[in-house]
């Protein structure tokens, strides 16, 4: 059972690294929100849903881990899962929207700490605390623009055969959610050299 597991774990690695290497760098980032240097060797995708309590655990460790990896490049992917999650969507449109006034990493920490407050309201209301400049958040968030770009994260995690949140994806190497800090940071370390 272990070499199965271990030739099906080689499998999606090699699908993995097919479809990042298809892409340049600057298509894998898409108008994701970034933290740490652009041109790293070191590239963390997250994919993640902001109704999604687990994703909310793993924000906070990736706080940890950017503070202490700097040199790393993480990406946030929108992969909001419409089927179980109904604020999903609406959350993630917000999150964009914050994010075309450079507000995103903020906004996305109002969402994951306020989980239980996900709704309308609650987007306008955080909108507004944040100072966001409300008519250009309101057209930005209803744009088939914040579609287009929430709907290219979904297509490449379903190119990518992520099928659940949160999923990392470190340039080829897949880590499951839950992972602990340290398995993050030893890929890192070991990526790098």
């Amino acid at each position: 059972a272990q070499q199965a597991a271990i030739a099906e774990w080689e499998a999606q690695r090699a699908k993995i690294k097919g479809v990042l290497d298809s892409m340049d760098r600057a298509e894998i980032i898409g108008d994701s929100a970034t933290k740490g240097p652009l041109d790293s060797d070191v590239i963390l995708l997250k994919f993640s849903d902001f109704e999604c309590p687990f994703c909310a655990l793993e924000s906070a460790k990736m706080k940890d881990f950017i503070v202490e990896k700097p040199d790393v490049l993480y990406v946030y992917k929108q992969f909001p899962l419409v089927s179980i999650h109904d604020e999903a969507m609406p959350a993630a449109k917000a999150a964009w929207a914050a994010g075309q006034q450079d507000q995103f990493w903020i906004y996305h920490d109002g969402l994951f700490a306020f989980q239980d407050k996900l709704s309308e309201d609650y987007y306008v209301e955080l909108a507004e605390q944040i100072g966001l400049d409300m008519a250009q958040f309101e057209r930005d968030r209803n744009s088939p623009e914040a579609q287009a770009a929430i709907d290219k994260d979904v297509a490449l995690a379903k190119k990518l055969e992520i099928g659940g949140t949160p999923t990392f994806i470190m340039n080829d190497l897949l880590i499951p959610g839950g992972a602990p800090l340290d398995f993050f940071k030893e890929a890192a370390r070991r990526l790098k050299a």
